[in-house]
């Protein structure tokens, strides 16, 4: 079909510009416009929508009047034109100032030597690529499919664009012939055939593109996204809602690798109105991934139980991973389902293109297609049509599923099947049946989500962009290269797992539990960041926390003695020692929880966080579980990591000391002797190990800590406190009196545990109290107008602390535990303010929706995209559901969910904000 559009790489019409559909299929042409100016220029929306806090700038270039049907007023919102002014680059060694330049050269030339030999001769991926970053993309949108099944993200523009079906291992390029594509006919005629993508691509162009953004937005509240179509002189929008089954406390249907689009076409003119949705989908990525051919398609149709679904399988077979992709349509009485099984997606495209042009249909042709030849590609559409009356509504329903049950990681040594085999078997034959399962189940999952969400929604004290934050971070816990796997009887060791014992059981019945520390940062369960990350995991997945415990503590007893040099010394030692907390549980790259520590930049086992770490987990757990069983398991692990740590108390004065290097999460940060961050968590870690003694009638054990606790808490005033903040270490570098935004993370842990205050104080809450309001006046408000959250490190002269090359950026996570901190302590004002500086940055000036990254300076540059530490926004949802069961009286429960409606929002916190601190 000739379009009247050119080829091009274009990703957006301007305005004004029109566009002509012209069918070819011996009809009279019919002239439409995409893009006329419209009548009114200012752009219309609902009330809620057109609020600055709600879209602001995100909805500027929306030119439509079309609401959609049923989009909620809360989540992140933004039109298809948008285009976001500020393009930042990743971190690389060009912005490294050049006094911290030097005191990292060697490991810069040790790191590029490990890279070589990694690349180039093993050729493999580092865990790290500091020298190929993912680069900047500004389009990234809700994530399909559930935990641990392998996630495929859409793009807020539509495309297909960041795949994740190789376990932890990541294609970032989109997949152009993937695409939706609607056909109006009105009176036996197509007047209207448009594919719904601003893109102007090379390839199938003979299909209409480019699509004017400025007449459609797209909404996000994770687990679910909606785009409004506006059809320009047709009188027709289309609503496509998004749907993954994302059920807090399911352990079920929230591990299928399944998606849901559900249209809703409004014609909104005089006229019936005939119309079809095509779901165009290729059989692989391309380039390499379908170069050896040997893929093939074939049509499929499912009836159970009442309810029909057709559609195509898409069959890829390649090693070691291969999987069968099914996109299927419900069909009903009123509706058509029809398919093309096969066509070339690098080619003009016209054959399907002509087939949909004529009667809206596909022509359906029986049987399989042929396998691809070598260097080939092939890909298949299905299309669902029906008839809608003037003024009419209808509903057209699609599915995407993946079945890729069995998995291996890179080293191919051990086989494993994913957690939705437990439902769906592990054949390799489930795509038909998750189809059907999808189409039959999303609106009880709507039901669901729609349960969980509304307390938040519905909570007026709550600011909108704090709801959308809530939800739409949560989309790491399945796109962070999430695996879930099934537990085999035979890989527990009896010699390990025969002192805990709920492992067994509780492994065998949930099974294992995975997610990268970042898509860039490739490595299982990094725990000192998971510290952060795992208030998500425990108050909606709880068993899914305490799977994870249990690994770790299994890894903790192990020990590997294979001699390694890291790359920041240049030192040699043992990749894992006994009675130690692993970094991380492996790179998929690798064999994860057979050969743990894939970090190779600093020997952790000398680290001073990890041990404490797990011992405040374990405790923060049981508190929210109530599980005594599993604390029970964990009493001797605690004891065991908690003896490891006294050797870094040197002196005997029951505060452990830093190791004068970078021992601890912020591994480019020097820290030196008692520090405010380690020292903190251990006077924590400390006194949760008094509680857990009480608990398991340790009488002994519990003295021990007391005396410890004791002496560490006057050493910990005498050494850190200047009764402002607690000095950030006890060297006699000028660094050592920064502020550091993370030194309460101590009292944090404790709060969210119940304790902290009262009888179980550790810190004076006065002090606590000051510490946050410093923090709030030097690191949050001090630093760049007070609108990008808080800066890891400010000195005390109100000039960021530049001495390393993280104590100058601003970490997402850590910034959200701050807030949650500040919500404890009743600083509400102050930590939604503080948090709302990083959400506002990266979600609507930056443009990194759903890939929110570790960290970013406060000019050019950020670190580390799509990150494991933001989900530790839920621990400000924590300490609002606790702010109001303290305020409604004793608790009667244990509760892991969202709060309804906590008794002092930020809006009431607001009319009487916190005193500024005087110097």
């Amino acid at each position: 079909m000739g379009t009247g559009v050119p080829a091009s790489e274009q990703t957006s019409c301007a305005k004004g510009d029109p566009q002509a559909s012209c069918p070819e299929n011996g009809t009279e042409a019919v002239q439409v416009t995409d893009c006329p100016i419209p009548e009114d220029s200012q752009p219309q929306h609902e009330q809620a929508y057109s609020s600055p806090e709600d879209s602001g700038q995100l909805m500027a270039s929306y030119e439509g009047k079309a609401k959609g049907y049923q989009v909620p007023p809360f989540g992140w919102r933004i039109c298809l034109a948008h285009e976001f002014a500020e393009k930042r680059k990743p971190f690389n060694a060009n912005d490294i100032s050049l006094s911290n330049l030097m005191k990292h050269l060697g490991m810069g030339l040790r790191y590029l030597q490990w890279w070589y030999r990694k690349t180039q001769v093993e050729k493999k991926k580092p865990f790290i690529d500091l020298i190929n970053s993912v680069p900047l993309r500004q389009i990234y949108g809700c994530p399909l499919g559930g935990i641990g099944g392998g996630t495929i993200t859409r793009g807020w523009r539509g495309q297909f664009c960041r795949w994740q079906l190789n376990p932890g291992m990541y294609q970032h390029q989109t997949v152009i012939a993937n695409q939706f594509t609607v056909c109006l006919r009105r009176r036996g005629q197509t007047v209207y055939q448009q594919v719904l993508s601003v893109e102007r691509p090379s390839a199938l162009r003979s299909w209409n593109w480019g699509l004017c953004g400025y007449f459609a937005f797209y909404h996000a509240l994770y687990p679910r996204a909606w785009t409004v179509y506006q059809l320009p002189g047709q009188n027709v929008t289309l609503t496509c809602r998004q749907v993954t089954p994302i059920l807090p406390h399911d352990y079920q249907d929230s591990s299928l690798p399944v998606g849901v689009f559900v249209w809703d076409v409004e014609n909104e003119g005089d006229e019936a109105l005939e119309v079809s949705i095509m779901f165009s989908m290729r059989n692989g990525l391309g380039g390499e991934d379908d170069a050896a051919g040997g893929l093939w398609n074939e049509p499929f149709r499912l009836e159970r139980d009442g309810e029909t679904v057709q559609g195509l399988l898409l069959h890829h077979p390649a090693p070691p991973n291969p999987y069968t992709m099914a996109v299927a349509a419900r069909l009903s009485a009123d509706t058509t389902v029809t398919h093309l099984t096969a066509f070339d997606p690098d080619s003009a495209g016209q054959q399907v293109w002509q087939d949909l042009l004529l009667d809206g249909q596909l022509d359906s042709l029986a049987g399989k297609s042929l396998p691809s030849q070598k260097g080939v590609g092939i890909a298949g559409a299905v299309c669902v049509s029906c008839k809608l009356p003037p003024r009419g509504r209808h509903r057209l329903e699609f599915s995407l599923s993946w079945d890729m049950p069995r998995i291996m990681f890179g080293a191919k040594g051990q086989v494993y099947y994913r957690r939705y085999t437990r439902f769906f078997g592990p054949d390799g034959d489930a795509a038909p049946a998750l189809s059907h399962y999808a189409l039959s189940h999303y609106a009880d999952w709507e039901e669901k989500i729609s349960a969980w969400q509304s307390p938040v929604l519905e909570d007026r004290s709550l600011p909108a962009w704090y709801k959308s934050a809530l939800f739409n971070e949560l989309y790491f816990l399945a796109d962070g290269g999430t695996v879930w796997l099934e537990v085999p009887e035979d890989c527990l060791p009896e010699e390990l797992a025969g002192g805990m014992g709920q492992l067994r059981p509780l492994l065998r019945e949930y099974g294992r539990f995975a997610y990268l520390e970042g898509q860039e940062y490739r490595m299982y369960n990094t725990y000192d960041v998971h510290f952060y990350a795992s208030f998500a995991l425990v108050m909606l997945w709880p068993k899914l926390e305490l799977s994870l415990q249990y690994d770790m503590a299994l890894a903790t007893l192990r020990e590997d003695l294979t001699q390694r040099r890291f790359l920041m010394s240049g030192i040699t030692a043992p990749v894992k020692r006994r009675n130690v907390i692993p970094h991380d549980v492996g790179d998929p790259d690798d064999e994860p929880w057979l050969r743990v520590n894939a970090y190779e930049i600093h020997d952790t086992g000398d680290w001073k966080d990890l041990n404490l770490k797990f011992v405040l987990q374990v405790y923060r757990d049981y508190h929210l579980t109530g599980d005594q069983c599993f604390l029970r398991d964990m009493w001797p692990v605690c004891l065991a990591v908690m003896e490891s740590e006294m050797k870094f108390d040197k002196d005997h004065d029951g505060l452990i000391e830093n190791g004068g290097y970078a021992d601890q999460t912020y591994d480019g940060w020097v820290t030196t002797g008692p520090s405010a961050y380690c020292g903190g968590l251990w006077l924590a870690a400390v006194a949760v190990m008094v509680q857990m003694a009480a608990l398991c009638g340790a009488q002994e054990a519990r003295n021990k800590f007391s005396s410890i606790l004791s002496r560490g808490q006057e050493a910990y005033d005498r050494l850190l406190w200047n009764g402002r903040y607690y000095n950030y270490d006890c060297s006699s570098q000028p660094q050592s009196y920064s502020i550091m935004s993370d030194q309460c993370a101590g009292q944090w842990f404790l709060r969210a545990s119940g304790l902290g205050e009262g009888d179980t104080e550790v810190f004076p809450t006065q002090q606590v109290v000051r510490a946050l309001q410093t923090i709030f006046e030097f690191n949050v408000q001090a630093f760049a107008g007070g609108v990008m959250g808080a800066v890891n490190g400010m000195q005390p002269h109100g000039v960021p602390d530049t001495s390393s090359v993280q104590s100058d950026e601003v970490w997402v996570g850590v910034v959200y535990g701050l807030a949650a901190t500040m919500i404890q302590e009743g600083l509400t004002w102050e930590g939604f303010r503080t948090a709302e500086g990083c959400y506002r940055t990266v979600w609507e000036r930056l443009g990194l929706a759903f890939q929110t990254p570790e960290a970013y300076c406060q000019r050019r540059v950020f670190r580390s995209l799509a990150y494991m530490r933001p989900l530790s926004i839920w621990a400000m949802q924590l300490a609002l559901q606790q702010q109001q069961q303290k305020a409604s009286g004793p608790k009667s429960g244990r509760g892991t969910g969202p709060c309804t409606r906590p008794s002092h929002g930020p809006e009431a916190a607001a009319a009487k904000p916190s005193p500024e601190w005087a110097a």
